[in-house]
């Protein structure tokens, strides 16, 4: 099964645990994270369903190519990694 894991900024606002869960894209295993943990998902996702701006996701330590479908492959024991991205200059 593919983890799901939260960097700890996203923790300070809401709890979301490390889930393992099984999927063949990115956004299967956000929606069963999502499933789970509902509040979750307005922080991830903007109100069309696609990546806020400012949310950066890794798989196996490749940042993530499709940001509005969130339809890159994982594979059963990929990791994958949410995190605030940073902006700045």
């Amino acid at each position: 099964m593919a983890r799901v894991e939260f960097a700890a900024a996203l923790q300070r606002h809401v709890h979301c645990a490390a889930q393992q869960v099984e999927a063949r894209t990115v956004r299967e295993a956000l929606d069963a994270v999502f499933a789970q943990q509902g509040a979750l998902r307005s922080y991830v996702l903007d109100d069309q369903a696609a990546l806020r701006r400012h949310v950066a996701i890794f798989i196996d330590g490749e940042q993530l190519r499709d940001r509005r479908q969130l339809s890159d492959r994982v594979h059963a024991d990929a990791q994958i990694y949410v995190v605030q991205a940073l902006s700045g200059g």
